[in-house]
């Protein structure tokens, strides 16, 4: 298994930035145990580029004739193995080497039709999605049933802008695109995988429970109305120890409560108090105190389970400590040679990508509300993931929006790692 070339760069100008990730795109590849001769490039892009998009794409393209296929969107930063770049202008690029019979590039443009997908068995996917697309969830659910697994992973696009996507593939413009060049707006796009690509994916939650696990007794859509045969607001402010007599405390302490929803029978609150990887966060967006409801940013049913949550930066750290050592666990071999041991345990200023980890490459698609500043300091959040999992190559970017599994999540962390077949 080879790993997979990486680079990042921050400057004003985005060609300095992209001459700088070519440097050291090239330089890996020149190195024996990097790829060299990848076909699909993932680009992350800020939004402070986001106007010199399609400028940016056919660059790389240029600079890279190697590489046929790209995929990749805009984000209000962008994340490397150990460093992320938020609000700053700096794009994020990984090359990776896939067999071409075993990934297949789509857009909302050109979705994937019979004849693309002709002998072709979609395993899972990696999923770039504007948030401003009417019943996203819906689409995001379809998109998982028509892969073998049912498991997607990718993020919403973020930023101040048009929320683009990259879409390239074939050594040129997928079928149904027309004289596009591979940047667009709107749907869903990204990359289907194979059987044959193996890839080992967790998520990692941010938020922590303030009250007990409770059943939606009753709902209407977006309307919470009873929890446990209780008032949904009257069950809140209790929980809350708050009163709308006082309203401006019970305000700010609302707004700072979010609900985690979670499906009959999926994994809720874990034993240890924080939550499963089921459970979905959502907005309280309003109160109903005629009907003593509470409305949320999603539709509930009767027979759900909910929580209230509130963000919570040393759960949040934790809980991405466990997924990358679950990772880890699962890839990295019992048994190794003395020199192996010693390169992938050196210290973080002699550390580097290594084979023996058995992963050629990660994306790492976190919330726009998380990133440094929720986690302590510029970067702390790549560095929990370099130090946990160790140095692998990653790339990744800072979402409106999180993609698991089917759902959408927020304040989530989602990691996928590229692993060596047994």
């Amino acid at each position: 298994m080879k790993l997979f070339p990486t680079g990042h760069a921050t400057h004003p100008q985005w060609r300095m930035a992209a001459g700088l990730v070519l440097a050291q795109l090239r330089a890996q590849m020149a190195l024996p145990d990097y790829a060299h001769s990848p076909t699909l490039g993932l680009l992350y892009i800020t939004d402070h580029y986001a106007t010199e998009a399609q400028e940016i794409l056919d660059h790389l393209g240029a600079e890279l004739p190697e590489i046929t296929d790209w995929s990749g969107t805009v984000g209000i930063g962008v994340s490397a193995n150990n460093a992320e770049y938020i609000d700053e202008p700096a794009l994020s690029v990984m090359l990776c080497m896939l067999p071409s019979d075993q990934y297949r590039v789509f857009s909302g443009v050109a979705p994937l039709a019979g004849s693309e997908m002709s002998g072709f068995a979609a395993h899972t996917a990696l999923v770039h999605a504007d948030p401003g697309t009417p019943d996203l969830t819906e689409l995001v659910a379809e998109m998982a049933g028509r892969t073998d697994t049912g498991y997607l992973f990718g993020g919403l696009s973020s930023g101040r802008g048009d929320a683009l996507q990259f879409a390239i593939g074939g050594n040129g413009n997928i079928r149904g695109h027309g004289a596009a060049g591979g940047v667009f707006s709107g749907g869903l796009s990204g990359v289907v995988f194979g059987e044959g690509v193996r890839l080992v994916s967790r998520v990692t939650q941010g938020c922590q429970p303030v009250s007990r696990e409770r059943e939606i007794t009753e709902a209407e859509g977006n309307l919470l109305l009873s929890l446990d045969g209780e008032p949904a607001l009257d069950v809140l402010l209790a929980e809350l120890r708050v009163s709308l007599e006082a309203p401006q405390e019970a305000i700010e302490a609302v707004r700072s409560t979010l609900v985690g929803l979670v499906s009959a029978g999926s994994d809720g609150i874990r034993r240890t108090g924080d939550l499963g990887a089921d459970v979905l966060v959502r907005h309280i967006i309003g109160l109903d105190p005629t009907r003593r409801g509470i409305a949320i940013a999603d539709v509930a049913e009767a027979g759900m389970r909910m929580s209230f949550v509130r963000r919570n930066a040393q759960a949040a750290r934790a809980d991405l400590m466990r997924i990358c050592a679950e990772i880890r666990e699962e890839l990295e071999p019992q048994e190794q040679t003395l020199a192996t041991a010693r390169a992938v345990a050196a210290g973080e200023a002699a550390a580097a990508p290594h084979p023996a980890r058995r992963i050629a490459g990660a994306v790492y698609v976190s919330c726009s509300g998380r990133g440094g500043p929720h986690f302590g300091a510029p970067g702390a959040e790549l560095q929990i993931v370099r130090h946990a999992l160790g140095d692998v190559p990653l790339v990744g970017f800072f979402a409106a929006g999180e993609i698991a599994r089917h759902h959408l999540y927020g304040y989530t962390g989602v990691l996928t790692v590229f692993a060596a077949n047994d």
